[in-house]
């Protein structure tokens, strides 16, 4: 179990940039008040009980919380129509052939083309779909916001999701690896892309390693706590909200190991803490506050629910503590004055070193 760990998390670590930076400005909005020190741009879904995106908040409707302490919000944007923004926002629809079942390809194709004529095809933000097998990550259809033409490309596309070799060729550890590598490399791709991002990943995700027999070395958690600490800083540098999407329904849902993702939701703040489990796709979606939904066979429904996200947001950036130890973990909390409403963002971050 042990072969592998180590080297790709040097290969993940190599790959990922500084995640702080002064934050982009909106189309037609004034420049923000430039900051000492870095900054952190946060994006906030703010929704009513049901997911509908609630709209026309002002700025003095947030309050944020770093470690429970209040903290000024140097720059807001509401963004309530993004196909009038060139630029701010984009869908990536990524379907896991790794690690679905080769018999959930057919019931996939017929919800995704459901999902793109839903609302008479029209899509919140330009999408595209990309498909990660066992050889590569390919983008099959490139992007555009007419739902109606992509679900016809999709339909006509002659090529289909293969089955994954036998387990006996190809383990549990190939598959983990396949899907971290796969999302760094759509993460290294965004990473160059203006605007917000939604990643919606059509899977059950990868295996949680949280086995009571799996032995672990000091070594082992370090590499992983480099991997998490990572994987926090690309997703808020890409501007890369995930999503996490099991096609299996009801399959999946039945019983426990749907949920199974949930004991790794607490912040990793040492080395000694870290799990392979914190690096789930379930635990990285929420993280960087995206949807996880499973235990439903309306997968159409469930990806309309994701992209809907992308009808309206808001853009907060505020100023980021540094600090003397590295990897310091912060709380971040974001509450809006209004009753009844949902918010999501990212869970927190890990500060800078002090220079």
């Amino acid at each position: 179990m042990r072969n592998g760990w180590a080297l790709f998390g040097l290969v993940l670590a190599c790959c990922s940039g500084r995640a702080w930076a002064q934050t982009p400005v909106p189309p037609g909005s004034a420049a923000p008040v430039p900051a000492h020190g870095p900054q952190l741009r946060l994006t906030v879904e703010v929704t009513d009980k049901a997911g509908h995106p609630i709209t026309g908040l002002e700025e003095s409707d947030f309050t944020v919380l770093d470690d429970r302490n209040p903290t000024p919000i140097g720059f807001f944007y509401a963004h309530s129509n993004p196909l009038a923004e060139p630029g701010a926002e984009s869908i990536i629809l990524l379907i896991d052939d790794v690690n679905v079942d080769f018999n959930e390809v057919s019931f996939e194709r017929d919800q995704i083309e459901n999902f793109l004529r839903s609302n008479k095809g029209r899509l919140p933000a330009p999408l595209s779909i990309v498909l990660m097998s066992e050889k590569e990550l390919t983008q099959i259809l490139k992007p555009s916001s007419d739902g109606n033409l992509l679900a016809d490309q999709f339909h006509q596309w002659q090529g289909h999701p293969r089955p994954v070799p036998s387990t006996a060729d190809w383990g549990t550890q190939e598959r983990w690896q396949d899907s971290l590598q796969a999302l760094e490399k759509v993460l290294r791709f965004e990473a160059r892309q203006p605007g917000r991002k939604l990643l919606i990943w059509i899977g059950p995700g990868w295996s949680l390693f949280d086995s009571p027999d799996m032995q672990i070395d000091d070594r082992e958690q370090r590499t992983w706590m480099d991997m998490v600490v990572n994987a926090s800083a690309r997703l808020n540098e890409t501007q890369v909200t995930l999503y996490a999407v099991d096609p299996l329904g009801m399959t999946d849902g039945a019983g426990l190991d749907a949920s199974r993702w949930e004991a790794f939701l607490k912040p990793v703040r040492k080395f000694d803490q870290a799990l392979i489990g914190d690096l789930a796709l379930q635990v990285l979606a929420t993280k960087s506050g995206g949807q996880v939904l499973y235990s439903s066979n309306d997968l159409a429904g469930e990806l309309l629910r994701c992209a809907n996200d992308g009808s309206a947001w808001y853009t907060l950036a505020l100023a980021a503590q540094t600090s003397e130890k590295p990897n310091t973990w912060h709380d971040l909390q974001v509450k809006v004055a209004k009753p009844g409403v949902v918010v999501r963002t990212t869970y927190g971050y890990y500060a800078q070193p002090q220079q």
